[in-house]
């Protein structure tokens, strides 16, 4: 599977985003979804997932009401919707997916990863 986000850029305090993953070589129906981030000098971070069997969601605390992660299996694509940006938010956002449906916030049961998109939130 390979992983493409987008949706990146700069946008100020307060400002939405989108951000985008669109996989190729094979569905994403069946597979868990998620996004990490990583700002500088710190480790990759868990911010959201979602799973393929029942379609539950998990967010990081420090995103929950303000981020939604969803998917289109029509366009082999996952979303992450941001909003109410905050400057903390600034980051390297990475989306990853895995055949094996367990452990959503762990980096570590994911084996397919994007390339990353620079979000920047100016204050």
């Amino acid at each position: 599977v390979q992983l493409v986000e987008s949706g990146g850029g700069l946008v100020q305090a307060g400002g939405s985003l989108r951000l985008s993953c669109t996989a190729s070589g094979r569905t994403l129906s069946t597979y868990k979804v998620g996004w990490f981030r990583q700002a500088p000098g710190k480790e990759r971070d868990f911010v959201a997932a979602r799973n393929w069997i029942g379609g539950n969601t998990y967010y990081a605390d420090s995103v929950k009401g303000r981020f939604t992660i969803s998917r289109d299996n029509a366009k082999n694509t996952v979303y992450l919707q941001m909003n109410s940006l905050k400057a903390e938010d600034t980051a390297v956002y990475f989306c990853a997916a895995d055949e094996r449906n367990y452990g959503p916030g762990m980096s570590s049961a994911y084996g397919y990863w994007g390339q990353g998109t620079q979000v920047t939130v100016s204050s």
